[in-house]
């Protein structure tokens, strides 16, 4: 038995969760800081289709921009 074997046969055509375990829902977006999804985004994803979780993907850096941008307006004091 070869201990060098690939890793081949752990590869799947899933697209990989973007969580980050950074579990904290932004008031303002509902949108989780770690990952960017909404809360039934996060809880539809394992069901989600592939097609469907790669048009997610493909939205979050978007959504990090916009929470980013917001969080740089508000003031402290």
């Amino acid at each position: 038995m070869s201990h060098g074997a690939s890793d081949e046969v752990w590869k799947r055509d899933e697209v990989d969760s973007p969580c980050v375990k950074v579990c904290v829902i932004h008031s303002e977006s509902g949108l989780c800081m770690g990952c960017f999804r909404t809360t039934g985004e996060i809880a539809e994803w394992p069901t989600m289709e592939p097609e469907t979780r790669k048009t997610l993907m493909t939205e979050l850096p978007e959504r990090e921009r916009f929470i980013v941008t917001r969080r740089k307006k508000r003031r402290h004091f």
